[in-house]
């Protein structure tokens, strides 16, 4: 079973553990593969039915010389393609030859019959996918497995692409000891309105906070009954409330106000169950189902006028009353009476879209019956003989419905509940037997599908069409989601889990809240988990944030971690996603990542305090290095190598350098790290270390939340000097965390340089440091960066070091020419080269790759950004149109991102613009008091505060990233929250006084001054 394996409904699904997988022979195939070989010839890819690997059959077909996009051989390898390469590697063995190299590998995959078109460049690409250890061989079982696991992880996405669930627990308001709930409405107007048996009705906020109710039934004298309901619906487009009555009546009263309108007496039978529906203007049906198994249907014309005349008709219990057989005598109402089924009425309801009524009882013979309105020509003339031999005018008797016109359903022990779908000709039924039924609306015969999973009976189900969602509920209060499509169960909510108590009485979906109410003991409110979606017109490349990505040179792919520990590989000639993976840290978010010298295995870092070795193009998790016990969160990871020996190196919350060797010969799994340097345990950091950057050959530098750094020898474990960040001094609150630091590694060793900045490092107000580490170190200069004086999160230089690239906090990228900087003292600034925005949230990564060609940016935005090294456009990752990367015509530019271009602070900087607020004056408003309680209320409602204390932390409760007590905050989001403004930052802005202007008005100059995010010129020009 995969480690922490867990239904949930984020993006991310169960991930695939290599020591939890049955070792595959070399003459075996895995679990299913040999019953899967027998099958008839078929493209061997368990999504083809995805509509994005089908696009990209199309474009492959449009395009076969592959400039836009090349078909993986994954793809096209067949059933008997596989056979083929078997039989190859059997004759192979009999040789005495396990392990082929790329030459003898390449010659199997080239006979093969659907293969023999391929290039040598996807074959060396999928050799070097199974090879990911670099040993230049492969077995039978390496390549099956992984063709077998890049599947199934296919398979995962697909099913993560459907996955739903509840907010557990539910949101549960206790109800005062009485009569239960009879039935749940939700009114157009936006209002939650349940009915009690003994009258009471209750109005409620969809998030269930009570705001008015009243007992209809007014109080009897000593003697009489008591009145009790069966059943109540709105009339919104009247303003009306329609109640059924164990005295056979029909009440109608004010939706507002609750006052009695009328009431129609005198019925044949009590009515159970109630339907309203308006058919046409001041036109409607009222349908109701009875203890006689019979369906009664009431058709209104002037709806409006006929309800004022019978308000004014003669009270009976202050109600002003009228007889059912008055009432059809007028010509504007119409009266039918169906003898349907032969046990009490369950469920009634009109569905205008047919246009007929469904009814269910729990009678097998006629478990559900779907029937028209009005009779067929031949029972009309019956009906006009009976009502002329009489000599009534009209009549309220029961009559027999021709089996023309109806289609009867037989179900094992009834049917309580149903729900039909237009949209997708859909009828589900439940009933006693605890299945749910999937039928074709009059194909009665045979179910198209039985849903099964219930313990108890069946009380309620929706069919929610837009989401493709089937929702039902069982006596037990479990509630259930399935996917109608693949007719499976996608989420359970038990009620240890949702902390619903009691007897189940009513049940109701909404759309509009996107939850299920259910009414116990309490009336309780399951809330779908919704993913955040993009904003007008974003193009995102995740569901969660991106907190890290990176490029792998030796597959041309572009990896990207998200906070809901998804990874995704992107193909990044055409920005198309190559693969997809889920669950790779559980529940936890993926920090950090990188790759191992080769490019073939990824290396990922979570807040679950583990690191994760993988082989990235089929999600095969090849080790994980970890401590003993609780794991602190790690916050960046790096790769080095020494003495020809590589190793992983770690760092976070746990304030140690953890130090792992990769080497072929550690087999175990789950690998412990070296011994801590002596140094790092009694000199080391006194706070959380938030990144880490090396230099080769020895040199290694941590930086961390107090904003000390230290610059460590590897070789020896010991410091070789330690810098303490200077504070702003244009801040009053201390905020020196050092986020990103890189070395100038041109200038490293050079003994003419050796008194010049060598390390970079992030500092606060969008300031940069530079500091030189030999004999003892120094701090030799800074500049601010940021033109917002927002703190640099991503450093970032070219390979010649003549570039410095910086990324802050609200998506701009600064680029400064740093080639003849800092080599002693100085005074002025670097040259700004160019700058523009590239996000709308804080850049988390910032990746220059493919000889200082192109740009790589990620932010908490959710997207991952592909631009070229003068800051042009290319696109975003998982965007619907192609672009060839060496074809500057397919890129975005001179576009920019449409987020980009309606964000306020993306505005060019104009003189009257910049007095009127800055970051300082936000920040200062945070201290003002609030004139105002209400919208104080207002704010915390909607918005959840993000600081935790460490309990939470440490708990793993909440996702948050938390900004109160040093020691235990996420280095991507240190300022995440800290420049929210809200309702109350009016008191930020500031008196101006009037200007007066010439009548003759000069065109104001809106030319670049200090930013203009959609220029990327020379900011002197």
């Amino acid at each position: 079973m995969p480690l922490g394996r867990k239904i949930r409904a984020s993006s991310a699904g169960a991930q695939l553990e290599t020591h939890n997988k049955p070792r595959i022979g070399a003459n075996s195939f895995p679990i299913g593969w040999r019953e899967f070989l027998r099958q008839e010839p078929k493209r061997h890819s368990l999504t083809l039915g995805d509509v994005a690997k089908l696009s990209m059959r199309q474009r492959y077909r449009a395009d076969p010389a592959g400039t836009l996009y090349e078909l993986k051989i994954e793809q096209m390898v067949s059933i008997h393609d596989l056979k083929h390469i078997k039989l190859a590697y059997d004759e192979f063995a009999k040789a005495g030859i396990y392990m082929l190299d790329y030459e003898e590998f390449q010659s199997v995959v080239k006979k093969c019959p659907g293969l023999k078109s391929v290039k040598d460049s996807q074959i060396q690409q999928l050799f070097m996918k199974i090879d990911y250890t670099g040993d230049g061989r492969i077995e039978w079982h390496e390549f099956c497995t992984y063709i077998y696991l890049e599947n199934k992880e296919k398979e995962e996405t697909v099913r993560r692409s459907k996955m739903a669930a509840f907010i557990l627990p539910a949101i549960v308001k206790p109800l005062n000891r009485g009569e239960p709930v009879l039935r749940i409405h939700f009114p157009p107007n936006g209002t939650v309105v349940t009915l009690r048996e003994d009258g009471v009705v209750r109005f409620w906020t969809p998030r269930l906070y009570l705001k008015n109710k009243k007992n209809v039934f007014p109080d009897r004298s000593i003697g009489r009954k008591p009145k009790w309901a069966t059943d109540f619906v709105p009339m919104p487009e009247y303003n009306k409330l329609i109640i059924g009555t164990g005295s056979r009546e029909i009440q109608f009263y004010e939706l507002s106000t609750l006052e009695p309108c009328c009431q129609l007496s005198v019925l044949e039978t009590v009515p159970l169950n109630l339907d309203y529906c308006s058919t046409g203007p001041d036109e409607c049906i009222i349908v109701y189902g009875d203890t006689q198994g019979c369906v009664n249907i009431l058709l209104m014309k002037s709806v409006r006028e006929k309800l004022r005349l019978w308000k004014r008709l003669p009270q009976v219990d202050n109600v002003p009353n009228i007889s059912i057989d008055h009432a059809v005598q007028s010509p504007e109402i119409t009266f039918i009476r169906w003898k349907f089924h032969q046990d009490w009425v369950s469920k009634v309801k009109y569905f205008q879209s047919i246009p007929a009524i469904v009814s269910s009882s729990m009678h097998e013979d006629s478990a559900l019956v779907i029937g028209s309105i009005h009779p067929s020509t031949y029972m009309q003339e019956q009906m006009r003989e009976k009502i002329e031999a009489c000599g009534e005018g009209k009549s309220t008797k029961v009559t027999q419905r021709a089996t023309s016109n109806q289609t009867i359903f037989t179900v094992p022990k009834g049917v309580t509940t149903f729900d039909f779908c237009k949209n997708r000709n859909l009828l589900v039924t439940g009933g006693m037997d605890k299945l749910l039924r999937m039928w074709m609306p009059y194909v009665p015969r045979k179910p198209t599908g039985i849903l099964k999973g219930h313990a108890a009976p069946v009380s309620y189900l929706c069919i929610a069409s837009e989401d493709g969602h089937i929702f039902s509920v069982s006596t037990d209060n479990t509630a259930k989601i399935w996917h109608i499509k693949d007719q499976t169960c996608l989420f359970t909510a038990h009620p240890k889990a949702s902390q619903i108590q009691g007897e189940l009485s009513a049940c109701l979906y909404s759309s509009a809240v996107k939850g299920l109410y259910i009414a116990s003991d309490s009336l309780a409110l399951l809330s779908l988990q919704t993913k955040p979606q993009p904003k007008g017109n974003q193009i995102v490349s995740h569901k969660e944030p991106v907190l890290c990505c990176g490029y792998s040179e030796e597959f041309r792919q572009v990896v990207s971690c998200s906070e809901g520990s998804v990874v995704k590989v992107w193909d990044v000639e055409t920005g198309a996603q190559v693969f997809e993976y889920g669950c790779a840290h559980g529940e936890s978010a993926i920090t950090c990542m990188a790759f191992d010298p080769s490019g073939r295995r990824l290396v990922t870092g979570g807040r679950d305090g583990c690191l994760k070795m993988w082989n990235f193009n089929n999600g095969q998790c090849v080790k994980i290095l970890s401590r003993d016990g609780r794991c602190a969160e790690i916050c960046d990871c790096s790769y080095l190598t020494l003495h020809r020996n590589a190793f992983v190196i770690s760092v976070g919350w746990g304030r140690r350098i953890d130090i792992y060797l990769d080497s072929k010969e550690e087999t175990q799994f789950n690998q412990r790290p070296k011994p801590s340097w002596q140094d790092d345990v009694r000199n080391g950091h006194k706070e959380d270390i938030l990144c880490i950057a090396h230099c080769t050959p020895h040199l290694l530098a941590t930086g961390s939340y107090d904003g000390e750094i230290i610059v460590w020898n590897v070789v020896s474990g010991r410091i070789q000097c330690r810098f303490q960040t200077p504070p702003s001094q244009q801040s009053s609150v201390p905020n020196t965390g050092v986020l990103s630091l890189v070395f100038l590694k041109t200038r490293a060793f050079v003994p003419e340089l050796s008194s010049s900045a060598w390390l970079v490092s992030s500092g606060s107000q969008g300031n940069v440091n530079f500091w030189s580490v030999l004999n003892g170190g120094k701090f030799i200069t800074s500049f601010q960066a940021s033109q917002l004086q927002q703190q640099i999160l991503k450093l970032a230089l070219t390979r010649d070091d003549s570039m410095l690239f910086t990324a802050d906090h609200v998506g701009f990228i600064y680029v400064y020419n740093v080639k003849q900087y800092a080599l002693g003292p100085e005074q002025n600034p670097p040259e700004k080269v160019n700058f523009w925005r590239a996000h709308i949230s804080s850049i988390t990564s910032l990746k220059i790759f493919d000889k200082d060609q192109f740009l790589l940016t990620s932010s908490l935005d959710c997207s991952v950004r592909l631009w070229s090294i003068h800051g042009e456009f290319i696109g975003t990752f998982g965007q619907e149109e192609s672009w060839s990367i060496s074809t500057p015509s397919s890129w975005k530019h001179p576009a920019v991102p449409y987020e980009i271009l309606i964000d306020p602070l993306s505005m060019p900087s104009h003189p009257i613009l910049d007095t009127e607020i800055n970051v300082s004056d936000v920040s200062d408003s945070e201290k003002t008091e609030n004139v105002n309680s209400e919208l104080d209320v207002l704010i915390e409602e909607t918005d959840p505060p993000s600081i935790l204390n460490d309990k939470d932390i440490e708990d793993g409760t909440n996702n948050s990233w938390s900004l109160s007590d040093p020691g235990r905050r996420q280095r991507h989001a240190i300022l995440k929250h800290g420049n929210r403004t809200s309702l109350k930052d009016y008191n930020t802005l500031k008196d101006s006084d009037l200007i007066v202007t010439p009548t003759t008005c000069k065109r104001p100059d809106l030319s670049l001054r200090n930013i203009d995010s959609f220029v990327s010129n020379d900011a002197e020009e």
